[in-house]
């Protein structure tokens, strides 16, 4: 199994700007990378909060735990991390990170279902112990209901194809099915990618439910930021950075009042974040060690109030 590397590391350890003794949330642990750097820049008063819903990411956040009594571990999605902070009674945090999507370890473990590289159970549940697999919902959803997922999800254009060939060729066992059907639909694709990468990813988005996950979370975790907490979030495809990016500039931003209407500063509405920078992307450098960098973005964006 290829060894998990952290996307812009010091990039996001950078943009939380982290204060020794600071409450920190890294909302996606993987395999922890982006939490042993976090960990580096707190004293002993600092406090690390990992959340993942992965099992396997969990042991290892567990094993990291058992060495550092700075760090605390909720096996959950990010979207449950306010029981999270109750259970640890922290009304507010100095920093949260998220690096959204699967995980290289995840990929690269054929039984998870993730790739089509590979022949395997059709799976795709980031938490393998709990909820529908891909293989169940492809065998038992609507044809209208697996074109649509595929189109929104997938960004497929071949999406009507694809979810009519699933439905003749049930019942679907291993990602290879998955793959199969696609190539036998999709005759032209874009150089370099296979035609199964845009249907795979709009299953697996669908399975585990992550942009409505990710878009009800972002306003939970900026109402729980200090004022001056960052934010930091790593996308790695057009529909999650969309949501992040749209977000951030509608909390960076207030209407402006009507002319004719007269007040003073203080009664102004104030703006609930401020944007950090431009969107930050892996350098070529960056790329070339790990290719999987290479459709990445950061944005961050700090509590003004």
């Amino acid at each position: 199994m290829a060894e998990h590397i952290s996307v812009l590391l010091q990039e996001s350890i950078d943009a939380l700007n982290i204060r020794p003794d600071g409450v920190y949330l890294d909302g996606t642990f993987g395999r922890g990378g982006h939490s042993r750097a976090i960990l580096q820049k707190l004293d002993k008063n600092g406090r690390l909060i990992v959340l993942d819903k992965d099992p396997q990411a969990i042991a290892t956040a567990n094993e990291l735990a058992q060495q550092d009594s700075r760090v605390n571990v909720f096996h959950c999605g990010f979207k449950d991390f306010q029981a999270a902070l109750n259970h640890l009674k922290i009304n507010k945090i100095d920093g949260a990170l998220f690096d959204l999507g699967v995980s290289s370890p995840q990929i690269d473990d054929a039984e998870r279902g993730f790739s089509f590289r590979y022949d395997a159970p059709l799976d795709m549940r980031m938490n393998n112990a709990a909820g529908q697999t891909a293989a169940e919902w492809l065998n038992t959803a609507p044809e209208s209901e697996i074109a649509q997922v595929i189109r929104d999800y997938g960004e497929e254009k071949f999406y009507k194809r694809i979810a009519a060939k699933i439905v003749a060729s049930r019942p679907l066992h291993t990602t290879v099915d998955l793959a199969n059907i696609c190539r036998a639909v999709i005759t032209k694709h874009e150089k370099g990618q296979h035609p199964a990468t845009r249907t795979f990813q709009g299953v697996r988005i669908f399975i585990n439910g992550e942009l409505t996950e990710l878009s009800a979370v972002l306003p939970q975790v900026v109402g729980c930021l200090k004022t001056g907490g960052r934010l930091a979030v790593i996308a790695f495809h057009s529909l999650e950075d969309r949501i992040v990016k749209q977000f951030i500039k509608q909390q960076s931003t207030v209407k402006p009042l009507p002319k004719w209407v007269i007040a003073k500063d203080k009664d102004l509405e104030k703006p609930m974040l401020k944007i950090i920078g431009k969107a930050i992307r892996a350098t070529d450098a960056e790329v070339k060690r790990n290719p999987r960098a290479r459709s990445a973005v950061l944005r961050v964006a700090e509590k003004a109030v």
